[in-house]
């Protein structure tokens, strides 16, 4: 099997997540520059067998997107003109910064180590993929 891959979506930077080969377990893999998303992509995907790639979709109470949704397709876009073979879903992600926050206290990561650049990042792409693999199955 190949490994599913998800994004957190920032103006800034991006959360990416991954599974295992047998699209089990999500795990954190890194913290990208979102205008370098495209090459880490290259790199990584020279490396890896994905077959599906998992977007947040960022959502408000009232159900419309919010204005980086605008961003995001642009991105989804030039991925999918690319890599055509990657299946693309989207995912709510709603709140997962603030459950990667409090998963990071609740695990007992060191408030120092919660404070890099990133790291909510990278555990909000961990819960997307999480969630997208919840209802999967």
């Amino acid at each position: 099997m190949a490994r599913i891959v998800a994004i957190d979506f920032g103006g800034k930077r991006t959360g990416v997540a991954a599974t295992d080969e047998l699209q089990i377990i999500a795990s954190p893999v890194d913290t990208v520059d979102t205008s370098k998303l495209m090459d880490f992509f290259k790199n990584y995907l020279f490396t890896e067998n994905v077959s599906d790639l998992v977007v947040g979709l960022p959502l408000k109470f009232s159900g419309e997107t919010n204005d980086i949704e605008i961003e995001i397709k642009k991105f989804i876009e030039k991925f999918s003109a690319e890599y055509p073979n990657i299946k693309i879903h989207r995912e709510n992600e709603m709140f997962t910064s603030k459950m990667a926050s409090r998963a990071m206290v609740e695990g007992g990561m060191k408030k120092k180590k919660r404070q890099e650049k990133g790291m909510i990042d990278k555990v909000s792409a961990v819960i997307i993929l999480q969630s997208f693999l919840s209802h999967k199955l």
